[in-house]
């Protein structure tokens, strides 16, 4: 029944019956006292061994998806021709042409000349 379970679900439930067994909660298998030394009387220990023997009481409800009986719709997709991307190009060119800024990024060089620039009118 273990194998039933996801990591998750595992440690959720032997989570919650440890909890259970450390607040005395009677235990659902008989567990030897010489087993339970070895163990060291650990309510995880004791919770996984239940869980191993298939006698806990827990369940997990996994629910399936819903079955629709619509049809699916079908999404329209907008496909770039290179005819799309040519006209992309060329408005803005016409754009630029028509005044439309453009930013360039300065270079180091560009900032060493403005400072020679700046001291020389000082």
């Amino acid at each position: 029944m273990m194998k039933d379970f996801t990591k998750y679900e595992t440690a959720r439930i032997l989570g919650a019956r440890a909890l259970q067994i450390s607040m005395n909660a009677p235990l659902l298998i008989k567990i030897e006292k010489d087993d339970l030394e070895k163990v060291n009387y650990d309510a995880l220990k004791i919770a996984e061994i239940e869980l191993n023997s298939d006698i806990l009481p827990i369940s997990v409800h996994k629910p399936f998806p819903t079955k629709k009986e619509d049809k699916l719709k079908r999404v329209k997709s907008k496909v770039i021709s290179e005819q799309g991307v040519q006209d992309k190009e060329a408005m803005e060119e016409t754009d630029i042409a028509e005044g439309g800024e453009i930013m360039e990024l300065a270079t180091p060089e560009d900032e060493a000349e403005e400072d020679a620039g700046e001291s020389e009118s000082e």
